[in-house]
């Protein structure tokens, strides 16, 4: 026999051959199969090599006999829910022999365990992983298998508003970091058994939980396949950023600026969506959820609209898309017609600086919009009571300054700020951001080639929206193709018995919201 020198030696070269492209390679790796070992020491070596149990201060292996078995507990000690284990173990204390059969984990689980969620699994992999995912596994020696004690709380704050998406009247509740908690503030609005949630795992380090919700008999059932393959089918290391790098895994937009589908983190807005066909994408770890398919109206669109009257609800509808319109084509119009003064009708012949800076006006607009740039940046970064001063300091006596130094005309300052509050006034952020840089390529162009600029590139930026498909449908829907109905809908805040259809772009498998009945 290898004396202790020997087996070190062996360990060290084991280790640094080991095969760790997924769990259950490595554990395969150390002990030639994935079934758990009938010895406890045996599953005890095991998880020192693979997990890194004496290496990892938080992993607990917590050795006890019960009625005379040995068993042991093993548990990340952040995520074990104290009080739920202490009163299991104390049950576990009164076990005589008597009371345990040959099959000690049946007798465990059927009589002795008194909690409500409790599993048996018999792959080492997969006690690992509900280990690591924050549940208990009990292993008892002479037993080819495991308990699974899901008694885990997760570091987690309460819901909040979301700061994106406030309201002036509405639910203050909004999703936060813990999946189960965002499932359960959709579950309260949608007490339909037929909101499905499917849980997928993704990442072969991280096991990122990711839920697919959808309402079978409403959601299109070629679309929540073709989204549960997709996600089935990466294959990377892990999600350390949740939803966004899982929205770059199973959606191929290249380098197109426009989101391709909608955050929210609010639960009506997401259960909105869920009764109009879409599938929702839930990623743990993040207070966002994905919504698709989406539209460039869709998100265009803000909850507030629907929480006033069908008349108010439009009024702000229009206003917003309005913001939207100068966010994008008031600075190039502006330029447009400073620069080439004739091309305008009589009435506009105002427009254009009275005198021109010490920098020419396409550079005082870039340097400008730029500038907008790093106040927000530098805002995100400022801790919450100086970032209204900072904004204060940087908006007025820089531009102040900025005017009086000639570097800067007064009328570009004004039109970059009108620009900035209708791009505030966009709901979603990702489409803000996408909307800044066709406008400043927009202001390149005009200043490079003047009129048949601002032509061309808004027409390539039509183009580039039609041409592109979230999900297999048309992004600029109903515009392109033409859905005079749902243009309707798009423009004027309905009454809620006046939407009588759901949106075809879905192509939901139930298209009425209301029975027969209730439409006469």
């Amino acid at each position: 026999m290898a004396g202790p020198d020997g087996e070190n030696s062996e360990l060290k070269r084991k280790r640094k051959e080991e095969i760790s492209n997924s769990l259950e390679e490595s554990v395969v790796y150390w002990q030639d199969t994935d079934r758990i070992s009938k010895k406890l020491d045996e599953s005890k070596r095991t998880l020192k090599e693979v997990v890194g149990l004496d290496n990892a201060f938080d992993l607990v292996f917590r050795e006890m006999t019960f009625g005379g078995r040995r068993t042991g507990l093993f548990y990340v000690n952040g995520f074990a829910k104290d009080d739920v284990l202490t009163e299991i173990l104390k049950r576990l204390t009164y076990l005589d022999k008597e009371q345990i059969s040959a099959n000690a984990i049946k007798a465990f689980m059927d009589c002795y365990v008194p909690h409500i969620q409790v599993e048996k699994v018999t792959k080492m992999s997969e006690a690992i992983n509900y280990v690591l995912a924050g549940g208990t596994a009990l292993f008892v020696d002479q037993e080819q298998a495991a308990l699974i004690i899901d008694a885990k709380v997760f570091p987690s704050r309460g819901p909040e508003e979301p700061s994106l998406e406030r309201v002036v009247r509405g639910a203050r509740d909004g999703f936060t970091e813990t999946l189960l908690t965002n499932v359960a503030l959709v579950r309260r609005r949608i007490r339909d058994p037929g909101l499905k949630l499917e849980l997928v795992q993704v990442g072969r380090r991280t096991r990122t939980d990711v839920c697919i919700a959808y309402i079978d008999d409403i959601a299109d059932g070629k679309l929540v396949e073709s989204v549960r393959s997709k996600i089935e089918n990466v294959n990377i290391d892990g999600l350390p950023l949740a939803d966004k790098q899982l929205e770059e895994a199973i959606i191929n937009k290249g380098w197109f600026p426009y989101p391709l589908v909608r955050y929210s983190e609010r639960p009506d807005v997401v259960a909105s969506h869920l009764l109009s066909g879409c599938v929702v994408l839930m990623v743990d770890t993040s207070p966002s959820v994905m919504v698709l398919p989406t539209t460039f109206f869709d998100l265009c669109q803000h909850v507030e609209e629907n929480r006033q009257t069908p008349f108010m609800g439009t009024y702000m509808m229009w206003v917003r898309f309005l913001g939207i319109a100068v966010s994008l084509f008031l600075l190039p119009l502006w330029l447009l017609l400073a620069t080439k003064p004739g091309i305008g009708p009589a009435f506009l012949e105002f427009i254009g600086p009275n005198k021109t800076g010490k920098i020419p006006i396409i550079g005082q607009f870039l340097i400008a919009d730029i500038g907008v740039d790093l106040l927000r940046i530098a805002a995100v970064h400022t801790p919450t009571p100086l970032a209204t001063a900072m904004g204060l300091v940087a908006a007025i006596m820089i531009g102040d300054i900025a005017i009086k130094a000639g570097l800067f005309v007064n009328e570009v300052v004004l039109m970059m700020a009108v620009a900035a509050i209708g791009m505030f006034a966009t709901p979603s952020y990702e489409l803000a951001l996408a909307n800044r840089i066709v406008r400043l390529a927009l202001l390149v162009a005009v200043a490079i080639f003047g009129v048949p600029g601002f032509v061309v590139g808004v027409t390539l930026f039509i183009l580039l929206l039609a041409t592109h498909r979230s999900y297999n449908s048309s992004y600029l829907w109903p515009f392109i193709p033409f859905n005079a109905k749902a243009l309707t809908s798009t423009v004027f805040r309905k009454p809620v018995l006046n939407v009588k259809l759901r949106p075809s772009f879905n192509k939901t498998d139930d298209s009425t919201k209301m029975p027969r009945r209730a439409r006469k």
